[in-house]
Protein backbone atom coordinates (compact mmCIF):
# COMPACT_ATOMS: atom_id res chain seq x y z
CA UNK A 1 0.00 0.00 0.00
CA UNK A 2 1.13 3.70 -0.84
CA UNK A 3 0.70 6.70 0.50
CA UNK A 4 -1.48 8.63 -1.90
CA UNK A 5 -0.57 12.03 -2.97
CA UNK A 6 -3.06 14.67 -5.88
CA UNK A 7 -0.35 16.68 -7.55
CA UNK A 8 -2.76 19.32 -8.02
CA UNK A 9 -4.58 22.36 -6.11
CA UNK A 10 -7.45 22.42 -7.32
CA UNK A 11 -10.42 22.13 -4.86
CA UNK A 12 -12.54 20.08 -7.25
CA UNK A 13 -10.13 17.34 -8.23
CA UNK A 14 -9.70 17.18 -4.34
CA UNK A 15 -12.97 16.89 -3.64
CA UNK A 16 -13.79 14.19 -6.21
CA UNK A 17 -11.06 12.12 -5.29
CA UNK A 18 -11.60 12.63 -1.65
CA UNK A 19 -14.65 9.91 -2.98
CA UNK A 20 -12.29 7.16 -3.61
CA UNK A 21 -9.23 7.49 -1.71
CA UNK A 22 -10.43 9.61 2.23
CA UNK A 23 -6.57 10.08 3.10
CA UNK A 24 -4.42 11.52 1.29
CA UNK A 25 -1.78 14.40 0.54
CA UNK A 26 -2.33 17.32 -1.45
CA UNK A 27 1.08 19.04 -3.05
CA UNK A 28 0.13 20.79 -6.01
CA UNK A 29 2.80 20.72 -9.02
CA UNK A 30 4.66 23.66 -10.05
CA UNK A 31 5.11 23.01 -13.66
CA UNK A 32 5.45 25.66 -16.88
CA UNK A 33 1.76 24.32 -18.38
CA UNK A 34 2.42 27.41 -21.56
CA UNK A 35 5.84 25.28 -22.04
CA UNK A 36 4.16 21.66 -22.35
CA UNK A 37 1.01 23.01 -24.31
CA UNK A 38 0.69 21.22 -28.11
CA UNK A 39 -1.66 21.73 -30.90
CA UNK A 40 -3.33 18.29 -29.96
CA UNK A 41 -5.71 19.07 -26.97
CA UNK A 42 -5.31 15.07 -25.86
CA UNK A 43 -0.94 15.10 -25.71
CA UNK A 44 -1.66 18.43 -23.75
CA UNK A 45 -3.61 17.31 -21.47
CA UNK A 46 -1.70 14.17 -20.33
CA UNK A 47 1.49 15.85 -20.84
CA UNK A 48 0.18 18.32 -18.23
CA UNK A 49 -0.97 15.45 -15.93
CA UNK A 50 2.03 13.33 -16.46
CA UNK A 51 4.69 16.35 -15.48
CA UNK A 52 2.38 17.15 -12.34
CA UNK A 53 2.83 13.87 -11.26
CA UNK A 54 6.44 13.30 -11.92
CA UNK A 55 7.67 16.66 -10.34
CA UNK A 56 5.74 15.65 -7.04
CA UNK A 57 6.97 12.27 -7.55
CA UNK A 58 10.32 13.81 -6.92
CA UNK A 59 9.39 15.28 -3.51
CA UNK A 60 7.06 12.03 -2.33
CA UNK A 61 8.97 9.46 -4.21
CA UNK A 62 7.52 6.31 -2.09
CA UNK A 63 3.45 7.64 -2.50
CA UNK A 64 1.07 6.62 -5.54
CA UNK A 65 0.90 10.41 -7.19
CA UNK A 66 -1.63 11.49 -8.98
CA UNK A 67 -1.50 13.84 -10.91
CA UNK A 68 -4.25 15.51 -13.49
CA UNK A 69 -5.15 18.20 -16.11
CA UNK A 70 -8.38 19.32 -17.94
CA UNK A 71 -8.16 20.81 -21.07
CA UNK A 72 -11.63 22.23 -23.04
CA UNK A 73 -11.15 22.12 -27.32
CA UNK A 74 -13.37 23.34 -29.59
CA UNK A 75 -12.99 23.05 -33.18
CA UNK A 76 -11.81 26.00 -35.49
CA UNK A 77 -10.86 24.47 -39.13
CA UNK A 78 -8.86 21.70 -38.90
CA UNK A 79 -7.35 21.98 -35.33
CA UNK A 80 -8.55 23.14 -32.11
CA UNK A 81 -8.71 25.84 -30.09
CA UNK A 82 -7.71 24.82 -26.55
CA UNK A 83 -9.31 27.14 -23.65
CA UNK A 84 -7.17 26.87 -20.22
CA UNK A 85 -8.40 29.38 -17.62
CA UNK A 86 -8.62 32.52 -18.51
CA UNK A 87 -6.70 35.12 -17.46
CA UNK A 88 -9.30 37.95 -16.79
CA UNK A 89 -12.99 38.63 -17.03
CA UNK A 90 -12.64 39.74 -20.73
CA UNK A 91 -10.84 36.67 -21.78
CA UNK A 92 -13.60 34.87 -19.51
CA UNK A 93 -16.55 36.19 -21.60
CA UNK A 94 -14.57 35.45 -24.78
CA UNK A 95 -14.20 31.68 -23.90
CA UNK A 96 -18.15 31.63 -22.65
CA UNK A 97 -18.84 33.51 -25.78
CA UNK A 98 -17.26 30.89 -28.28
CA UNK A 99 -18.82 28.43 -26.46
CA UNK A 100 -22.47 29.10 -26.43
CA UNK A 101 -24.13 27.30 -28.85
CA UNK A 102 -21.35 24.87 -30.25
CA UNK A 103 -20.92 21.19 -28.62
CA UNK A 104 -16.89 21.17 -27.70
CA UNK A 105 -14.86 18.50 -26.19
CA UNK A 106 -13.17 18.20 -22.50
CA UNK A 107 -9.99 16.32 -22.21
CA UNK A 108 -8.81 15.15 -18.82
CA UNK A 109 -5.30 13.69 -18.72
CA UNK A 110 -4.72 11.97 -15.54
CA UNK A 111 -0.94 9.95 -14.50
CA UNK A 112 -0.36 7.69 -11.59
CA UNK A 113 3.18 7.36 -10.41
CA UNK A 114 4.09 4.95 -8.31
CA UNK A 115 7.24 2.97 -7.39
CA UNK A 116 5.85 -0.09 -8.85
CA UNK A 117 4.94 1.70 -12.34
CA UNK A 118 3.49 4.65 -14.09
CA UNK A 119 -0.32 4.83 -15.89
CA UNK A 120 -1.31 7.38 -17.75
CA UNK A 121 -4.80 8.04 -19.99
CA UNK A 122 -7.30 10.48 -20.86
CA UNK A 123 -11.00 10.67 -20.85
CA UNK A 124 -12.96 12.48 -22.92
CA UNK A 125 -16.70 14.47 -22.79
CA UNK A 126 -18.64 16.00 -25.06
CA UNK A 127 -20.13 18.88 -23.95
CA UNK A 128 -23.21 21.52 -25.73
CA UNK A 129 -23.61 24.54 -24.50
CA UNK A 130 -27.01 26.33 -25.22
CA UNK A 131 -26.96 29.51 -27.10
CA UNK A 132 -26.15 31.61 -24.51
CA UNK A 133 -27.22 35.83 -23.70
CA UNK A 134 -24.34 38.07 -23.43
CA UNK A 135 -26.22 39.34 -20.17
CA UNK A 136 -26.01 36.07 -18.67
CA UNK A 137 -22.28 35.78 -19.72
CA UNK A 138 -21.99 39.02 -18.00
CA UNK A 139 -23.57 37.98 -14.56
CA UNK A 140 -22.00 34.82 -14.23
CA UNK A 141 -18.15 36.05 -14.82
CA UNK A 142 -18.98 38.69 -12.58
CA UNK A 143 -19.69 36.16 -10.10
CA UNK A 144 -15.62 35.39 -10.25
CA UNK A 145 -16.64 31.47 -10.32
CA UNK A 146 -15.29 30.75 -14.08
CA UNK A 147 -11.85 32.32 -13.66
CA UNK A 148 -10.04 29.09 -12.20
CA UNK A 149 -11.67 26.59 -14.45
CA UNK A 150 -10.68 25.58 -17.99
CA UNK A 151 -13.22 26.78 -20.30
CA UNK A 152 -14.41 29.41 -17.98
CA UNK A 153 -17.30 27.07 -16.98
CA UNK A 154 -17.49 24.23 -14.21
CA UNK A 155 -20.38 21.57 -14.14
CA UNK A 156 -20.74 22.30 -10.47
CA UNK A 157 -21.71 25.89 -10.03
CA UNK A 158 -24.82 28.23 -11.98
CA UNK A 159 -22.74 27.30 -15.37
CA UNK A 160 -24.88 23.73 -15.29
CA UNK A 161 -27.49 26.10 -17.11
CA UNK A 162 -25.64 26.84 -19.89
CA UNK A 163 -25.48 22.79 -20.51
CA UNK A 164 -28.34 21.46 -23.19
CA UNK A 165 -26.22 17.95 -23.00
CA UNK A 166 -23.21 15.92 -21.55
CA UNK A 167 -21.80 12.81 -23.75
CA UNK A 168 -19.79 11.18 -21.20
CA UNK A 169 -18.42 11.34 -18.29
CA UNK A 170 -19.73 13.90 -15.76
CA UNK A 171 -17.19 13.78 -13.34
CA UNK A 172 -14.52 14.68 -16.34
CA UNK A 173 -15.78 17.64 -16.58
CA UNK A 174 -15.54 18.44 -13.04
CA UNK A 175 -12.05 17.26 -13.01
CA UNK A 176 -11.55 13.87 -12.23
CA UNK A 177 -12.96 10.81 -14.70
CA UNK A 178 -13.95 8.79 -11.70
CA UNK A 179 -14.62 5.89 -13.91
CA UNK A 180 -11.48 5.03 -15.25
CA UNK A 181 -9.48 6.45 -11.91
CA UNK A 182 -11.03 3.88 -10.02
CA UNK A 183 -10.16 1.18 -12.93
CA UNK A 184 -6.79 2.36 -12.63
CA UNK A 185 -6.22 2.59 -8.28
CA UNK A 186 -7.28 -0.65 -8.18
CA UNK A 187 -4.56 -1.59 -10.21
CA UNK A 188 -1.82 -0.12 -7.20
CA UNK A 189 -3.99 -2.40 -4.97
CA UNK A 190 -5.47 0.48 -3.58
CA UNK A 191 -8.84 -0.23 -3.65
CA UNK A 192 -10.90 -3.37 -2.80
Amino acid sequence: MYAVVLASGSPRREELLRKLVPNFEVVPAEIDEDALTDPDPWITAQRLAREKALAVREVRPDCLVIGGDTVVALAEGDGWRQLSKPVDRDDAVRMLSALSGRTHKVVTGVCLVAPSGMSAFTETTEVTFRKLGKEEIAAYVATGAPMDKAGAYGLQDASQDFVAQVAGSVTNVIGLPMEKLKEEIRRFKLLE
